[in-house]
């Protein structure tokens, strides 16, 4: 039975990877970020497997999704935009579904998803900042100056590294991370209930599933 259950949550991962790929190639440029910010939902089944299955399992579909994506695209950013999403994705999913997991609530799935969505949003300020956007200049030898001016372009506000993190990165990720939970709390529960049955997690992973 056990051998079972395994079986189907190494498949249920990698079906939730394959889905988070292909909503990573839909993805679109928003009127407040640089092009080269794009807007996509491919956390959403990394998000729903970290509250179906625990932490673990929704860090597993975040890393089945890269390498899909690797595999099927290739990488045009020398890797830095693949290893920026891990990171982006592992900030957002792993405290959530670690808080979901202690509230296991619909109260707690909302407070889980808020404090992640503030939490990967405040944390890429810093890693876009001295990690992401000093990588990209080196690789493309491109000045930080000529990255500051794309977020000009379509914010007069933006004049510096500090500004841009302020009205477009952050903006941007609060955005993106608020998207990708309000969408997971419409169709959680009523998905959920029904892999479950499916899959027939056993307790005590869901003690009171029956409030979200």
């Amino acid at each position: 039975m056990m051998k079972q259950i395994s079986v189907k949550k190494t498949v249920f991962i990698g079906m939730m990877g394959a889905v988070s790929a292909v909503l990573m190639l839909l993805n679109l440029s928003l009127p407040f970020a640089p092009g080269f910010l794009k807007f996509d939902i491919s956390e959403l089944p990394a998000l729903f497997a970290g509250f179906f299955l625990g932490p673990l399992s929704g860090c597993s579909v975040v890393t089945v999704k890269i390498l899909l994506k690797v595999l099927m695209q290739g990488s045009d950013t020398g890797y830095v935009g693949e290893l920026m999403n891990v990171m982006g994705s592992i900030c957002f999913i792993l405290p959530a579904s670690l808080l979901y997991r202690w509230k296991h609530t619909r109260q707690g799935a909302i407070i889980a998803m808020t404090v992640s969505t503030v939490l990967v949003s405040a944390a890429f300020i810093f890693i876009n900042a001295y990690i992401a956007f000093p990588l990209y200049s080196k690789l493309y030898g491109m000045p930080m100056d000529a990255i500051i001016s794309m977020g000009t372009a379509v914010n007069p506000m933006i004049t510096d590294l500090p500004s841009l993190m302020l009205f477009s990165v952050f903006p941007f990720n609060l955005f993106k991370h608020g998207v990708t939970s309000f969408i997971t709390y419409l169709i959680y529960k009523r998905a959920g209930n029904t892999l479950r049955g499916i899959i027939a997690v056993p307790e005590p992973q869901f003690r009171n599933a029956e409030h979200f």
